[in-house]
């Protein structure tokens, strides 16, 4: 190579390595589409009663227990939790004022969400034959200073066809919990899936209306996405398929409130390689 042409080989071979590395950009209908789901998703987080307004979690003792912050007595007994109150306390159940009530938890359905003053509702949780009071904030810093969950670009790669692999039958799993408390759950079966040339597999529980749930980790919670896993749920298998698009994985409760009671990944579901999709770390839990 001449050598007036040295220098300026220097300088050009960095920019062409850059442009072959350079992902295309994401197909326009598929952004937008991403991009209405994810604007979905914060809206969700925004609501007055979403993750960022969960200000506190009261676990309760056998009887009578008095919480902080928290007018009235909360007695649990026979696996109910009765709220009592004066009416000057200022409870309300469907804008009706509330004295005494046993309160409907979350694994009843749907739990009564008892109104305390103009922004404050709670509610109570079971979890394992334990019970908690979860208590919500409309003017909680966290929900009124909210600016947006940041996330991967959306690329249509990261929207997987997986095999599936059925379970005979499914099998019973015990999932972990923040609280250390496990969880007993249905798997249906496994994905496997290919990623940087490596063969790897997720392992669902099953959903209600026969979809998937996910929760999972990956080598990007290192530097790039929670600590302690996300979330992604799918649409049930077909024909021995199943739709993963990570680029929906999305953060988990504890993310955005030290309250949360979040699953954690199985060691099954802990992944060694990157999946550079979906929602990015957020804050500081």
């Amino acid at each position: 190579m001449p050598g007036n042409l040295a220098p300026l080989s220097l300088v050009l071979l960095p920019l062409v390595l850059a442009a072959c590395n350079r992902r295309p950009p994401a197909d326009p209908a598929f952004a937008a589409e991403w991009k209405a789901w994810h604007d979905r998703r914060e809206e969700r987080l925004r609501t007055p009663t979403g993750w960022l307004a969960l200000t506190g979690l009261h676990w309760l003792e056998p009887g009578e227990n008095r919480l902080p912050g928290l007018p009235g007595t909360f007695t649990l007994e026979g696996g109910k939790v009765t709220l009592a109150a004066a009416r000057s306390d200022g409870y309300a159940l469907g804008g009706a004022p509330l004295e005494r009530r046993a309160l409907a938890p979350d694994s009843a359905g749907e739990p009564d969400r008892v109104q305390l003053g103009a922004s404050v509702t709670l509610a109570v949780i079971e979890r394992s034959g334990r019970f908690a009071v979860r208590v919500w904030d409309a003017a909680a810093p966290a929900r009124t200073g909210f600016r947006g969950v940041d996330a991967y670009p959306p690329d249509p790669r990261w929207r997987i066809e997986a095999r599936w692999e059925a379970y005979p039958a499914p099998r019973e799993v015990e999932v972990p919990s923040v609280i250390g408390v496990a969880t007993r759950e249905l798997a249906p079966g496994r994905a496997h899936f290919t990623v940087e040339g490596r063969e790897v597999a997720l392992e669902p529980t099953a959903e209600e209306d026969g979809g998937l749930f996910f929760v999972f980790k990956d080598a990007t919670a290192r530097d790039a996405t929670y600590g302690a896993g996300r979330f992604l749920s799918a649409a049930a298998p077909r024909d021995g398929k199943v739709v993963l698009d990570f680029n929906r994985a999305v953060n988990p409760p504890c993310a955005f409130s030290a309250f949360a009671t979040c699953p954690l990944p199985t060691p099954e579901n802990v992944l060694p390689v990157r999946i550079e999709a979906g929602e990015k770390r957020y804050g500081a839990h």
